[in-house]
């Protein structure tokens, strides 16, 4: 099963979130803080990551560059879910290490197509999981 993990400091967006996911079929693990989110990344090798980038303690920007730091992690997708939604800031979340920026509120549709994109983008060549081609 398909492993996310959740990086969001406020407690209703984590509750959508873990609705959401849970939902459609992917296990989570949670973190309110960016320390932790970093440190569960690494332990956990989530195949994707939600990241918020106000964050208490270690913004989502140094959490996603601590994370792509770790050649295990690199390839790992990291998906920018944040309130910032100026000028610059999708750059600024992809220059840190995220492979896609979702502005909050988020549409639960395009939200969850961009996860879905994300991880068959990372899926390895060869047969799609769960298909049988034999």
């Amino acid at each position: 099963m398909t492993h996310i993990l959740v990086v969001e400091d406020t407690e209703d967006n984590r509750r959508i979130l873990r609705d959401l996911l849970t939902h459609a079929g992917f296990t989570l693990t949670e973190a309110g803080d960016g320390e932790r989110g970093v440190a569960l990344a690494l332990s956990e090798k989530p195949d994707l990551i939600l990241m918020d980038m106000q964050l208490p303690i270690v913004d989502g920007y140094d959490a996603a560059r601590r994370i792509k730091a770790d050649p295990a992690m690199a390839k790992t997708p990291i998906v920018a879910v944040t309130s910032y939604a100026l000028s610059g800031d999708e750059e600024k979340a992809r220059a840190a290490g995220c492979d896609a920026y979702v502005a909050k509120p988020f549409s639960p549709r395009q939200l969850l197509a961009t996860v879905k994109e994300l991880l068959a983008r990372e899926t390895p060549a060869g047969p799609a999981k769960g298909i049988d081609r034999g």
